[in-house]
């Protein structure tokens, strides 16, 4: 095209000088094309199209390209050649290459070394949404804020970009628990007034419990998946180490840091979430983009915004999940609170779902086992009875309401023997009387009542009476006079005549 110009000019009466001020070129090169034209008559006739130009400059080009420099690095082509086959970096040749007196510069053996091994040009395929199909989301570090003591803490920026109109959403954290990471998908969608068909995360622990290099099967969240199937979208992780797969969010976390966040002062944390929702839609939303070429607030707001899914009915109620051990008091412990899970499950793994409101327990095959209302303070303990060995309940529950009850149960001289025992200061009386009344087992009701019978009688309604009516039999004589009872053979005690028979003797001789 700059040939076919110099020919339209000098057809046109203009001096090579002129031509060569106008054109920018030297006057040696207008000179030589114009001896060129006039050997090819260029000059007379009809000015040939660029096409007809460049298929007669490929004939007879009246250039002569100059020779071309050897390189420097010509002479150990081979050995050169040998090395990068070994995988030796460029640096290394170079140094190699001193050793053996190579006097020429590293950029010459770069450019050799490219020479040989042309780089393969890298193809970028930019892909665009529909409206309303695809949001990304990303967190990047956001400096220093104040919190509400008024302390600096680290602070991260959480960016949702819209992938179609690029309208985007930012809020300011202190941490990035999975907890965090919903409530911020919430505030987002809410912000927007619906829901993409797709996020777009990258690896974070809070989304992804474990990447898959080729993207075929990442483990969810299970708290992140609940969240998806609430909304209505799907999870669409990149694979590990491909920012580019975001790239729309990831210019969007650069753009915030260096638009919104630079020369800022510490703020706040509420400050900045305030200013930085304005910030999304007076400033962000209102730039040019540089690729849609249009305003990304416009955008959403003309199209992107109606074609978004609607939000739920009620917003999602936050929860995270957690494998935690079932201990030998049948008692897990999440987030520093105990509760109380079936004691058949002892020792087994169970997946805890902890919302803001209840607690709830499931088995490795995600059979529901246990509910529990959400602890309101650390270390209290929410226990149902039923998830203790039968056995192990009554110890739990036994009190002295409960002994009454039972001695009612059974009668009345029972319920005047526990009240007997339970108007002891001194000695904890309930398992005393939790043994009188287990005695009902062994001897049947009637046995224990007529025993306690028996022993108000004598006016001793202890423990250790009841036992001996019932193991004597003696319950049931109809003759309520004292009873002497032998003690054990194995009882060291002596007659009367071993104990006083001696003192006796001397007393009548005496007299």
């Amino acid at each position: 095209m700059e040939i076919r110009e110099i020919l339209r000019q000098l057809r046109a009466g203009e001096s090579e000088r002129a031509i060569s001020r106008h054109l920018g070129v030297h006057r040696t090169t207008v000179r030589k094309y114009h001896e060129w034209a006039k050997a090819h008559q260029l000059l007379e006739g009809d000015l040939p199209t660029i096409e007809e130009l460049h298929a007669l400059l490929e004939q007879s080009q009246p250039d002569t390209p100059p020779p071309q420099n050897q390189s420097s690095v010509e002479a150990y082509r081979e050995q050169v050649l040998a090395w990068r086959q070994n995988g030796t970096p460029m640096s290394a040749i170079y140094n190699r290459l001193q050793e053996q007196g190579y006097r020429g510069s590293y950029s010459a053996v770069r450019r050799f070394v490219r020479q040989v091994e042309p780089l393969e040009p890298d193809i970028t395929v930019r892909v665009e949404r529909q409206p309303g199909e695809e949001a990304q989301v990303d967190f990047g570090y956001a400096g220093y804020l104040l919190d509400e003591q008024g302390q600096r803490r680290k602070a991260w920026v959480f960016v949702m970009t819209l992938s179609w109109s690029r309208h985007c959403y930012i809020e300011f954290v202190f941490n990035q628990r999975v907890d965090t990471w919903l409530q911020l998908h919430r505030n987002a969608f809410e912000f927007f007034g619906g829901v993409p068909h797709r996020i777009v995360p990258d690896n974070l622990k809070a989304a992804i419990v474990k990447a898959s290099w080729d993207g075929s099967d990442p483990q969810v969240q299970w708290a992140y998946r609940e969240c998806a199937e609430h909304y209505g979208f799907m999870i669409a992780p990149c694979r590990p180490f491909t920012p580019q797969h975001k790239g729309k969010v990831e210019r969007g976390v650069s753009y915030v840091k260096g638009n919104f966040l630079a020369g800022r002062a510490e703020t706040p944390l509420s400050q900045a979430n305030r200013e930085g929702r304005q910030w999304c839609l007076q400033v962000a939303g209102q730039r040019i983009h540089g690729t849609t070429k249009q305003k990304p607030w416009e955008r959403f707001a003309q199209t992107e915004r109606t074609i978004l899914q609607p939000l739920p009915e009620q917003a999602y109620e936050l929860a995270s999940w957690k494998w935690v051990r079932l201990h030998r008091d049948c008692h897990v412990v999440f987030e520093n609170a105990f509760y109380s899970a079936p004691f058949r499950y002892v020792g087994q793994h169970l997946l805890v779902r902890g919302s803001s409101r209840t607690v709830k327990l499931y088995t490795q095959d995600y059979q529901l086992v246990a509910t529990h209302n959400r602890a309101q303070y650390p270390g209290e303990r929410l226990m149902v009875l039923d998830h203790f060995p039968p056995y192990k309940v009554e110890g739990l529950t036994w009190s002295a309401d409960v002994a009454l009850a039972r001695a009612a149960e059974v009668g009345a001289a029972a319920l005047q023997t526990v009240q007997h025992l339970l108007s002891d200061r001194v000695v904890d009386p309930l398992p005393k009387a939790r043994r009188l009344l287990a005695l009902a087992d062994r001897y049947g009701v009637a046995g224990l009542e007529a025993a306690c019978a028996r022993a108000l009688v004598h006016d001793d309604p202890s423990y250790l009476t009841v036992k001996r009516i019932l193991k004597h039999n003696l319950q049931n004589h109809t003759d309520l006079t004292p009873t002497y009872i032998p003690l054990p053979a194995d009882t060291f005690a002596r007659s009367v005549d071993e104990l006083v028979g001696t003192v006796l003797q001397e007393v009548a001789a005496w007299q």
